[in-house]
């Protein structure tokens, strides 16, 4: 029996599309999902140190970055004494290009001491895919001391090392051995780097500059007075530090479009063009960068859907769910098989326009959003003419080739959306946030056209209003549920256009969209933080009431990070001000609780009976939209500034970014 790697005690590396994963001593041992990775294939997987045969004996782990991490151990020497006087430091680095490691070793000895010190470093040719359903290749690359092809002639590895150590290789193995002199009170040094490149991989190292990342030293007040000082103007300083890090390392392009840049959905799983993904986290970067909103606008639309494939799900005007290099196979049973270009998601493309538009109102060139305009007639077209495939006037999906996504909303589990006794929702299925996101879409697109449209355009952004207006009545006579707790939104319409009745976090995103009048909202905010959601960390994807719930299910129980900061910030657009900073405190909480690296999600045990909160086991970390929530969390906090056109983060000294 497989099963797919737990990642929560590992340290990693990153600079897409670059990652390396190790135990937290530093050591690459082999195990599951430990290695080196180019693009969606491990090359490495093991690079474990020696020193006199022994493996020095770990003590700390310093994260510097999303590219640098530091791992401390010490050198038993004489055993007549006690303090340890030998220390090992390896920091391993990541750029797009590869990975490099120095290792300093610093002796506080009166004499100098020698040491035989060893790196054993194996090849690997496994698929992503394959080392996250459990499978790892038997079939290893032959190992040169110089590096070695891992697949075929399109992808190289080169390994170089300093100070001249004996090289010698064994089938999949290389091993470096140096014989080295520390002199009493001195030190040594010795490096060696990794260069990986696979010329056919579809997303590459970006070209752009990072964002500048904030200094944790020193934050000033925050900027709300009212802001109480245990909210923590140190943490928001430390979470801003570790997320805008990690959002640099999540940096990435299209090879056909090498300067406009996204982010890679989430390491190690999601590396790569993720629609949905790359959209939500631009969108909450806003406040401090336009320029990712911008590439990641350009790069999806250059791939924007021009034909009806059922097999790819693609559609003229449609907005893709991911990229990858080859087929990839998502569940463990092999049932979904996706194209390396595939197109089932529902809420990408009304998310593309929601982008363009916010992007152009947080300061994005007005000629880059007039460059887009013909790309938004194809979006705008796609959700008139394809979105609705029934005519029901709800935007729906239905996987029909059988190895699709079953889901193809931001859950896209086959088993999240669920009554509220636990069974699961069948047949085609229209969400209730995606009807909210085309409420929104659609007013967004006619203020577009009225700002940037040709003759005629004004009539057009009429008729979207009037589409705007249709949807919000539609939803409000057909997606209302209610319990003994009041009306709620469902998560759901199934195939027979009954409201499905789980009580879900779907209908947070519904806030700030427009769609709700005020009555509405209240009652979907007062569900939100009701305990049976709200678990004192962030917003449960399910109720606690629920017949399926449980704390550790993908999307029926979890917190997702960025769920929780899009319900964040419609509580902000709609004047929930004390909510919205009851709910980042909570969030905040989570961060200091997974040392400042918000995860991908993780469980829904509650803040009042569980701290540190617990590990999702298998979570990315870092994730895209997981690190842009720190954004929401500081301006719901009074930290920062809604939105400020020179990208700088206000409260917050900047340093120079070296990621």
């Amino acid at each position: 029996m497989t099963h797919q790697p737990f990642m929560h005690d590992l340290s990693g590396v990153f600079a897409a599309p670059v990652q390396a994963w190790s135990g937290v001593d530093g050591q690459i041992r082999g195990a599951e999902a430990q290695g080196i990775y180019c693009s969606d294939e491990r090359v490495v997987s093991a690079a474990v140190i020696t020193v006199d045969d022994v493996e020095p004996r770990w003590v700390s782990t310093q994260t510097h970055g999303a590219d640098s991490v530091s791992y401390l151990s010490f050198i038993r020497t004489d055993p007549a004494i006690a303090d340890p006087l030998v220390s090992l430091r390896r920091t391993r680095s990541a750029d797009g290009g590869g990975v490099s490691e120095r290792i300093d070793i610093v002796s506080a000895q009166d004499a100098p001491v020698t040491f035989a010190v060893e790196i054993s470093i194996t090849a690997d040719n496994t698929p992503l895919e394959r080392i996250k359903q459990g499978q790892y290749s038997a079939d290893l690359p032959q190992a040169r001391v110089d590096g070695w092809q891992w697949r075929d002639e399109q992808t190289n590895l080169q390994l170089s090392f300093t100070g001249s150590p004996a090289l010698r290789a064994d089938s999949a193995v290389v091993t470096a051995t140096w014989t080295v002199t520390v002199p009493g009170g001195g030190s040594a040094c010795l490096s060696w780097n990794l260069a990986a490149s696979d010329s056919a991989a579809p997303m590459i190292a970006p070209r752009t500059p990072g964002l500048a990342v904030p200094a944790q030293s020193e934050p000033l007040p925050p900027m709300a007075p009212d802001v109480a000082p245990e909210h923590g103007t140190a943490d928001v300083a430390r979470l801003l530090h570790h997320a805008i890090s990690d959002i640099n390392g999540l940096r990435m392009a299209d090879r056909n479009s090498p300067h406009d840049t996204f982010l890679a959905a989430g390491a190690p799983w999601f590396f790569t063009m993720f629609g949905r993904d790359s959209l939500i986290a631009a969108r909450m970067l806003l406040p401090i960068d336009t320029t990712l909103a911008a590439g990641t606008l350009r790069a999806l639309a250059k791939r924007q859907g021009a034909r009806t494939e059922t097999a790819t799900a693609e559609q003229p005007g449609k907005i893709l769910h991911e990229v990858r290099r080859v087929t990839t196979t998502v569940t463990l049973d092999g049932k979904v098989a996706l194209p390396p270009v595939y197109y089932g998601t529902i809420d990408a493309t009304p998310l593309w326009i929601m982008l363009l538009h916010e992007a152009w109102q947080a300061g994005m060139p007005a000629d880059e959003v007039r460059d887009l305009m013909p790309h938004l007639a194809l979006a705008l077209g796609w959700l008139r003419d394809h979105a609705d495939s029934d005519g029901d006037g709800f935007l729906e999906y239905l996987d029909t080739t059988g190895h699709g996504l079953a889901n193809q909303g931001w859950k896209d589990s086959g088993d999240s959306i669920r009554w509220h006794n636990g069974d699961l929702a069948e047949g085609s299925i229209a969400l209730s946030e995606v009807q909210g996101y085309a409420y929104a879409a659609a007013l967004a697109g006619a203020e577009l056209l009225e700002a940037f449209g040709e003759e005629g355009s004004a009539a057009e952004a009429t008729e979207w209003r009037g589409y705007a207006a249709a949807m919000s009545e539609r939803f409000r006579t057909s997606f209302w549920c209610e319990d003994e707790m009041g009306r709620y939104p469902a998560i759901a319409l199934d195939a027979a256009k009954k409201p499905v009745d789980g009580v879900a976090s779907n209908m947070g995103h519904l806030l700030g969209t427009g769609i709700l009048n005020a009555e509405e909202t209240d009652a979907v905010v007062r569900r939100l933080m009701d305990p049976s959601m709200y678990s004192g960390y962030g917003i449960r994807t399910i109720s606690t009431t629920n017949a399926a719930y449980w704390p550790t299910r993908y999307h029926a129980g979890s917190v997702w990070t960025h769920d929780s900061a899009m319900i964040l910030t419609g509580l902000l657009a709609e004047g929930y001000i004390d909510e919205a900073r009851q709910l980042a405190v909570g969030l905040l909480r989570a961060a200091q609780g997974f040392d400042w690296r918000l995860p991908e999600l993780f469980a829904g045990h509650s803040a009042a009976d569980t701290w540190p909160p617990v590990p999702y086991p298998a979570s990315c970390r870092p994730q895209a939209w997981a690190a842009a929530s720190a954004v929401p969390v500081a301006q719901a906090l009074g930290y920062l500034d809604p939105v400020l056109p020179d990208g700088g983060l206000a409260g917050f000294p900047l340093e120079a970014a070296t990621i």
